[in-house]
């Protein structure tokens, strides 16, 4: 690069032409050149022509007033070549001096892409499309003076700008762990450790290497696709590698290689590809396997990683089927507790059979341990187990996995009380009488603002809550759903929300609340109750909420 000279000049010492080849491949290469190349790859890998000859040349004018390429062939006899064209039909052919054999390409830089004169955007373009070509590049400014040396100081050995012999060409057992890690650095600066990585090496029956890394992402907002780059033989491609990496599998980041893939073809045709296909399947299932290895080899570890590599797993298990019948043997989740349980573990760790009225497996989830804390406890003092499913991927993953394991329901823990979660034979008894039950009914049974209450008054233990707040389960979702724009959401979002308020007959409380002589009194007590019911839901917002901030400190305040 000279800014002086407004130039930018890329030079090779490779075979060089004569003047015979330059008229050939460079005036000529629209029509002679072009079909002879054709000719020659006829019946072979048609798709696969780019790089091949000089077309790519002619994107020099595209930034150029002049081109000038100067050109020694290794043919001793052949005498340097000078050939310059500002674009148009003319150009000028004649010899000149030139030492070493070789091409050398100089772009006199137009006014509109004096941008390449800046020595950082040069060694960006350098960076993204050279940095492993099995080349060496240099790069140099050549107004750039190089720092006086001291007496006796040898000149520093000037460096490539690229890595000829990147990780993933190597062989796995020349590489060490540190090696791998060093590679991820190169190839992301920035970012953490990551969790592992898969080492892809395959030549039958395709051409397949490569290195994916399990990238480590604490929160499910962190996630970063188009982080895996592709070559083909050392040359970049592209780092939009859709349809061929499985679409879970984008939030993993690396390099695939393979001069199998078509390069210059429409993304429909890549779509159809056999060999796409082909390497599509086949990173799935070394994905899977090495999952499942870690799993049975290292469940410690597994579980120590299952925050980062649970988002990967739900995902593949709700868009791939293939990797979801591998998946179901090391899929786990994390109990409210910490504990982790596969599918087939969480069937048998609760103290009662989980099941609901039809014969299916019951799994308690809570999104919010901490609101939802008053339920769990519930949950887990009649002996049964609540999972944790809070990450943004879970309300998906929850959804299309119940249609995939068709004989399991998920069932968030404050869906119901404890008791209606799972279908137990014995009866539930009230030790109010049928009258006070009924009054007990009436009495909640008041309008609340933007909902649709249904009150049920029930027998349960003495020290459960006076009354507990539920939403059903399926309309809950369709809001949540709503809440973030999902299918029909401006229909849901309208619907006032649904709630089932559980009266529990047998609490010591709603005895003084039915002695009450004062009915304004005995009301406010009820409703009280209902709204610390709907508080606990997050449910009393607005004018709920300035009410029974009001109504509380009345009833603090009466003696």
């Amino acid at each position: 690069m000279d800014k002086e000279k407004k130039t930018l000049t890329i030079a090779d010492r490779g075979v060089g032409m004569t003047a015979e080849e330059i008229d050939k491949y460079l005036n000529q290469v629209a029509f002679s050149g072009a079909e002879e190349f054709l000719e020659k790859y006829k019946g072979q890998n048609e798709a696969n022509i780019i790089g091949h000859f000089g077309l790519g040349f002619y994107s020099s004018f595209m930034v150029s007033d002049k081109v000038e390429v100067f050109s020694k062939s290794y043919r001793e006899e052949a005498p340097a070549v000078r050939w310059e064209c500002d674009g148009s039909p003319e150009f000028t052919l004649e010899e000149t001096q030139k030492s070493e054999r070789g091409t050398t390409v100089v772009m006199h830089l137009n006014e509109e892409s004096q941008e390449f004169l800046d020595a950082y955007k040069v060694k960006a373009v350098l960076e993204k499309f050279c940095k492993f070509l099995p080349v060496p590049i240099y790069f140099h400014d050549a107004n750039e003076q190089p720092a006086a040396l001291k007496e006796g100081e040898e000149p520093e050995v000037e460096k490539p700008i690229n890595n000829t012999t990147p990780a993933w060409v190597k062989k796995p057992s020349e590489l060490t762990k540190e090696d791998y890690e060093n590679f991820y650095r190169e190839l992301y600066p920035f970012s953490e450790t990551p969790l592992f990585w898969i080492h892809l090496n395959v030549d039958y029956p395709f051409n397949l290497t490569g290195i994916l890394y399990f990238p480590k992402i604490k929160q499910s907002y962190e996630i970063q696709k188009d982080k895996i780059q592709l070559y083909s033989n050392q040359v970049f491609v592209t780092d939009e590698v859709k349809d061929i990496v499985p679409e879970f599998l984008m939030l993993l980041h690396g390099v695939i290689d393979s001069p199998d893939i078509p390069l210059n073809v429409s993304r429909s045709y890549l779509q159809g590809d056999p060999n796409v296909k082909k390497i599509n399947a086949h990173i799935t299932k070394k994905v899977a396997d090495k999952l499942e290895e870690i799993f049975n080899s290292d469940r410690a570890a597994f579980e120590e990683k299952w925050e980062s590599l649970g988002l990967f797993v739900k995902y593949g298990m709700m868009t791939d089927d293939k990797f979801l019948d591998k998946a179901n043997k090391f899929f786990i989740m994390q109990d409210t507790g910490g504990k982790f349980y596969t599918a087939e573990e969480y069937k048998t760790a609760t103290a009662a059979s989980q099941t609901n009225k039809d014969g299916k497996q019951v799994i308690l989830y809570s999104t919010n341990p901490v609101q939802q804390d008053a339920y769990i406890q519930q949950a887990i003092a009649k002996g049964y187990v609540v999972v944790k499913m809070e990450t943004l991927v879970d309300a998906a993953f929850i959804n299309t996995i119940e249609m995939k394991w068709n004989d399991t329901l998920f069932t968030r823990v404050d869906a119901d009380i404890a008791d209606n979660l799972i279908d137990k034979a014995e009866a539930a008894d009230s030790v109010l009488s049928k009258e006070d039950a009924e009054k007990l009914k009436t009495l909640f049974e008041q309008p609340y603002e933007g909902m649709h209450a249904t009150v049920e008054v029930k027998g349960l233990s003495a020290d459960a809550p006076p009354v507990t707040a539920t939403r059903p389960e399926q309309m809950r979702r369709m809001k949540d759903m709503a809440a973030v724009g999902g299918g029909m959401a401006a229909f849901y979002a309208q619907m006032p929300d649904e709630v089932n308020l559980t009266v529990n007959g047998n609490h010591p409380i709603f005895n003084n609340i039915l002695a009450e002589s004062e009915a304004d009194q005995q009301q406010k007590l009820v409703k009280n109750l209902g709204d610390l019911a709907l508080l606990s839901q997050g449910l009393l917002t607005g004018k709920n909420l300035t009410e029974f901030i009001t109504r509380s400190v009345d009833l603090m305040a009466k003696k």
